[in-house]
């Protein structure tokens, strides 16, 4: 490197580490599906684009980190917890704070975004953000990392959980190889049919989904990106909710009500690379009395005959009423809902 650009490495890596910076973000119109409120994908979109001004900031883009030096950016860790709704067209300020403790091996960031209601500032989101930095394997390998970022720097996504109990669940048992999901299936294919989903499934309450990676959902020419396991935790719910008979567009008009999200995270264990397989699992695992469940995303691979684990997340979700064009309020679920989401029979009727 020249020393311009080992100036600008070391002043920006020390921005990275030290300096707290504030970007203004609005959600997409994409994102506003149900009236004017915005779903949970996109307002973690806005965390993503906090994160990536913040880089930007220091002088280290993503587009300078991989052209210059080779490393892709990605997030590996996204866990966000949603304290006031988002609207379509609110302004948001978003706050980074680097959170990246001596040692470690990741960059490590908290984002709060505020919005203002009835005249004053709120605090919409906290999340909490983990970054590795990947050398590019698809073209030409770059020169070694700069000293100053090397320290963050991964071979594989997933490798900084080395050791970890995260890791040891990253890699699975010997599996038959299925075949691949054929082009034109669409959304992909569910159910205990599969030979991988039934035994990833087993007589846990889980719904099970094989689908194709497209090229949309990845970056850096070659693997899935966080943004995209995002994508994959929105589509899995909606079949699962479709499966168990309680659609989002069944429930809607039925009775007007909506899921909402306070709380997802997401971690990357392992690579997903575009045009693979990817067979993702959705297990609830608790039914908080009547008024919230809680769910596990475990996405997989199978390689060379082994399953390997990539990804695993958590997600809650409560039901809301539209009250008006403006408004909604929380409900609590019914026995036909509970039952649903327990995977759980609706009882004889009399007589």
């Amino acid at each position: 490197m020249t020393e311009t650009l080992d100036a600008t490495v070391a002043t920006g890596a020390k921005a990275l580490l030290n300096t707290t910076t504030t970007v203004t973000v609005r959600p997409r119109y994409e994102g506003s599906n149900i009236c004017t409120w915005i779903g949970f994908k996109h307002v973690n979109y806005l965390v993503e684009e906090a994160v990536l001004d913040h880089f930007r900031s220091a002088g280290l883009s993503s587009r300078s980190l991989y052209e210059e030096f080779g490393l892709g950016l990605d997030i590996v860790d996204l866990d966000t917890r949603i304290l006031h709704a988002f609207h379509l067209d609110d302004t948001a300020e978003a706050k980074v704070t680097p959170d990246t403790k001596d040692g470690a091996d990741t960059l490590g960031f908290r984002v709060t975004l505020t919005i203002e209601r009835d005249g004053a500032p709120v605090k919409a989101v906290a999340s909490k953000v983990r970054v590795s930095l990947r050398p590019d394997g698809y073209l030409q390998s770059a020169e070694q990392p700069p000293t100053e970022l090397a320290p963050y720097v991964v071979q594989r996504l997933g490798a900084h959980l080395a050791g970890t109990t995260a890791e040891t669940t990253a890699h699975g048992v010997a599996v038959e190889s299925a075949d691949t999901t054929a082009l034109g299936e669409g959304r992909g294919t569910h159910g205990p049919t599969d030979p991988v989903l039934a035994e990833l499934i087993g007589d846990t309450n889980a719904f099970g989904w094989k689908w194709r990676i497209p090229y949309p959902y990845c970056h850096f020419t070659e693997r899935l990106q966080m943004s995209g396991y995002l994508r994959q935790m929105e589509e899995v719910v909606d079949l699962f909710l479709a499966d168990r008979g309680i659609s989002i567009r069944t429930l809607l008009d039925d009775r007007r009500w909506i899921p909402v999200v306070p709380h997802s995270r997401i971690q990357i264990l392992e690579e997903a690379l575009m045009e693979e397989d990817l067979y993702t699992v959705y297990t609830v695992e608790d039914v908080f009395k009547d008024l919230t469940y809680t769910s596990r995303m475990d996405c997989y691979v199978v390689r060379d005959g082994v399953l390997v684990q990539t990804a695993t997340g958590r997600i809650t979700h409560g039901y809301a009423v539209i009250e008006n064009r403006r408004d909604w309020s929380l409900v609590n679920f019914d026995d036909h809902v509970v039952r649903a989401l327990k995977g759980e029979a609706a009882p004889a009727a009399a007589g």
